[in-house]
């Protein structure tokens, strides 16, 4: 793991500016402590990295659980009730990985997944427009939080062009850390020059700590555990178990292929690790953890070579917060808003839709319905309605004809076409009832298809039936 330091650390630094604004942005968009964000990406970085077979894979606070984290903490009332969630999701996970639940991300249609994402985005951008704008507390647009929105947009857009054309400068600087410095300096601009438009401190992240180790531990929220075996406490956590199981089964799925050494990462292992950690996080008031793409995908880009990069992000991660938190506390949150804003966009944007439309009517309108119920609904329910129109989709494919009916002299012919299961068999039944008195019926292609034993007992058991 050592012996490719200098590429790790390379990349462990370029993962760090990747994941410190995403962390802070997703524990803003989850109505959760600052520090829950932060927490989560330390244990996902140092404790998932050196649990975790995968070599690439950079695990953390994940936009696609936000909607649970918030919902979550609404429904429980509290946070530390909430934590106690997020353990009992690690434990969950745990038992998935002794019970070789990695082949689970193998039953989930593409267009479900697909769907999923898009609401996500589609809620993300709902939930952070009024940060962007400055719509929080009851009060009007503020301009000055505008004008950095439309700021940091403008970087991060140009960034990703400029990434987009190949130049080595923009892909490894990450336009988000770039786009929140810039909303530093615009804010203090307007401290020196436009006090009127200066943001107050309910416009700012508000860490609640100034530095040093001590000050990290005392900001750690011990779960309440005298509410975990409620009913609600269960389903939360189960849903961030099978939520974050799935983001994390397919992510590895994306990484290992994008991986230039081509490895291939055991998926129960990574849920034994997923669950380590997230069993961790909600001990010490964390957010719920999962393999990321978007750093993962910065780690292979950067030129990484082990998991000693995730590992030392992590690292990264705690010393900031150790050592500057002066700083993260000069971060305007409409900053974070768009950086999530985007990521939300990226989400749900029109060329998926296309791309549904392209796999065929079936696949749109199944990423169509699994989006409107998760909108609807909550995730785990929009789901599970996206798994059941998929089912009607394919049952319905399955039970179709699978043979032909023709006439020839004194005799019809039924000749199959394809493999005949059990649920064919009322329509094999009307086809021989239907044939005209007194003529025989021939079945063709018996051989060359795989016929269910009862359809073929009703065949050969059938005395006008003659197999050809």
């Amino acid at each position: 793991m050592f012996s490719e330091w200098k590429s790790d650390l390379k990349s462990s630094l370029v993962v760090f500016l990747v994941a410190l604004p995403l962390c802070l942005g997703i524990a803003l968009a989850s109505n959760a402590p600052m520090s829950a964000g932060l927490f989560a990406g330390i244990i996902g970085g140092i404790v998932v990295g050196a649990l975790s077979g995968s070599h690439v894979g950079v695990s953390g606070p994940a936009a696609g659980l936000t909607v649970i984290v918030l919902n979550g903490i609404t429904q429980l009332g509290s946070f530390e009730i909430f934590a106690s969630a997020i353990f009992l999701a690690g434990l969950f996970q745990i038992l998935f990985g002794f019970i070789r639940g990695g082949m689970i991300g193998n039953f989930f249609p593409t267009a479900v997944v697909r769907g999923m994402l898009a609401a996500i985005g589609l809620i993300l951008i709902i939930k952070q427009y009024p940060n962007a704008l400055g719509l929080i507390n009851g009060g009007g647009v503020q301009y000055g939080i505008v004008i950095i929105s439309l700021f940091s947009l403008g970087i991060m857009l140009f960034w990703e062009k400029m990434a987009y054309r190949g130049l080595k400068f923009f892909k490894l600087v990450p336009g988000a850390l770039i786009a929140v410095a810039c909303s530093i300096i615009i804010n203090a601009l307007y401290q020196t020059y436009f006090p009127s438009l200066a943001l107050g401190s309910q416009y700012l992240v508000q860490m609640p700590f100034h530095g040093g180790l001590s000050e990290i531990f005392s900001m750690v929220r011990l779960p309440d555990f005298t509410h975990i075996f409620d009913g609600a406490v269960v389903q939360i956590a189960l849903t961030i178990a099978i939520v974050a199981s799935i983001e994390t089964l397919l992510c590895v799925d994306a990484a290992d292929k994008i991986d230039p050494d081509k490895r291939v990462t055991s998926k129960d292992r990574e849920l034994l690790a997923q669950g380590v950690g997230n069993a961790i996080s909600g001990l010490v008031g964390g957010l719920p953890i999962t393999a990321v793409i978007v750093r993962t995908s910065a780690n292979i880009e950067a030129g990484n070579k082990t998991k000693l990069s995730a590992i030392l992000h992590g690292v990264w991660l705690i010393t900031c917060v150790a050592l500057i938190p002066g700083i993260l506390n000069m971060i305007p949150l409409a900053s974070l808003a768009c950086v999530l804003l985007l990521v939300g966009y990226k989400l749900c944007k029109p060329m998926h839709f296309m791309q549904m439309k392209n796999r065929g009517a079936d696949q749109l309108l199944i990423f169509c319905t699994t989006i409107i119920a998760i909108l609807a609904t909550d995730l785990l329910k929009g789901i599970f309605v996206g798994i059941v129109v998929a089912l009607f989709f394919e049952l319905n494919k399955l039970t179709r004809q699978p043979f032909t009916i023709s006439h020839e002299n004194d005799h019809s012919v039924i000749e199959f076409t394809k493999n005949v299961a059990f649920f064919h068999k009322p329509q094999i039944q009307k086809a021989i009832d239907s044939a005209p008195n007194g003529k025989k019926i021939k079945i063709r292609g018996m051989k060359n298809v795989k016929v269910h034993i009862d359809v073929h007992e009703l065949i050969i058991e059938h005395k006008n039936v003659e197999i050809d």
